[in-house]
């Protein structure tokens, strides 16, 4: 086996306070929070003159984690478009499973976040929805039923 499990998912934002938050409103807990520079950084990202803060935050069972990254050299580049639609090459979102979607949706809408369409439900099996959260974010959700 080669992979033992997936460590993080890493998210570029502008504003790290705000994106904290959200993922702190949906029930992630803040591991840390450190600014990160040096050669080592740059060489394994790619980039010179790396000047970053980080902010890790973990899913309450312990085996998902985010980690945001604000870049303040070099700038970040914005995508285009810059609220990227869902069938956009690349990565497009992140899906969590939450118990009581509407309370969930309503938690994260007083964070700024936006339904991108409806709750549907799959069957008997998922509630399901997408939100697009702070800095364009598109966070999946899933409440499983029965």
């Amino acid at each position: 086996m080669t992979v033992q499990r997936m460590d993080n998912v890493l998210i570029v934002v502008n504003d790290l306070d705000a994106a904290i938050a959200f993922f702190i409103e949906l029930g992630m807990e803040l591991e840390g929070r450190r600014p990160l520079e040096g050669r080592w950084v740059e060489r394994v990202i790619g980039l010179d003159d790396v000047r970053t803060e980080i902010a890790m935050l973990r899913t309450p069972d312990g085996h998902g984690r985010v980690e945001l990254t604000k870049f303040h050299e070099p700038a970040a580049i914005a995508p285009v478009p810059e609220a990227a639609p869902v069938n956009t090459l690349g990565l497009r979102r992140i899906m969590f499973a939450v118990e009581n979607l509407d309370e969930v949706i309503a938690r994260l809408r007083a964070h700024g976040a936006q339904l991108m369409g409806e709750v549907e439900q799959y069957e008997n099996i998922y509630r399901l929805c997408y939100l697009r959260g702070p800095e364009g974010i598109i966070v999946g959700l899933a409440e499983e039923l029965g």
